[in-house]
């Protein structure tokens, strides 16, 4: 029998990537997905088809009774979404409230109930700078405080932790992946915006790994 372990799924390039990285290292994978209220609420129908394609099991949890309790993000509340890089601080209003803290303690507990070994996610070296529950001290403290809250110790994982995104995408193009079944923008559209911080850093990895983004853009 496989070994088992959750993998938080927005349906973005990142997670994507971990995904079907635990995919073909044998895990049995439990997709788990959240509603929180995000304004690109379309990353969860594209995360569904992919679970659907890959016969993985998926959750995908609503939380938007908690959304209250998030103020202040332009991911869930009426404020415009910045259009600038990830290192300009005009990003940290995309910065969702203790976000990270709240998904993994839930995907912890969904491993636990699931004797599932870790719960993977897609934090990585380029969001260290604007998201505090990306970066390596948290993953660790995170990882330290799981296998102590529970008589089961879950492993908290990021695999792409210490890379960038150019990295992770050329770790999925390797595997053939295609990322036309992954969303990334931070307008929840019909097409990508082309000028948001996710786009603009999801448009540099193609461009650094010289292929086309297979996404439509405004």
């Amino acid at each position: 029998m496989s070994q088992k372990v959750v993998v938080i799924y927005s349906g973005g390039m990142d997670s994507f990537t971990v995904l079907n990285k635990a995919v073909r290292q044998g895990y049995e994978v439990l997709a788990l997905s959240f509603d929180y209220g995000q304004r690109h609420v379309k990353e969860l129908t594209v995360a569904r088809q992919v679970c659907r394609e890959l016969n993985i099991t998926h959750k995908v949890i609503d939380i938007t009774a908690i959304n209250s309790l998030l103020a202040g993000s332009s991911l869930t509340d009426d404020i415009d979404i910045p259009q600038s890089h990830y290192e300009q601080e005009s990003m940290l209003s995309t910065v969702v409230p203790n976000r990270n803290m709240i998904l993994l303690s839930m995907a912890i507990a969904y491993a636990v109930s699931q004797q599932a070994e870790a719960v993977y996610y897609g934090a990585h070296s380029g969001d260290h700078t604007i998201y505090p529950d990306c970066r390596p001290e948290f993953v660790r403290q995170m990882d330290v405080v799981s296998k102590l809250a529970n008589y089961q110790p879950v492993a908290v994982v990021a695999p792409y932790l210490e890379v960038d995104k150019n990295e992770i995408l050329r770790d999925g193009l390797d595997m053939g992946l295609d990322y036309s079944k992954t969303w990334t923008c931070y307008n929840g559209r019909d097409k990508a915006c082309g000028k948001c911080g996710a786009c603009i850093e999801r448009l540099q990895a193609f461009a650094a790994n010289q292929v086309a983004d297979p996404l439509s853009y405004e």
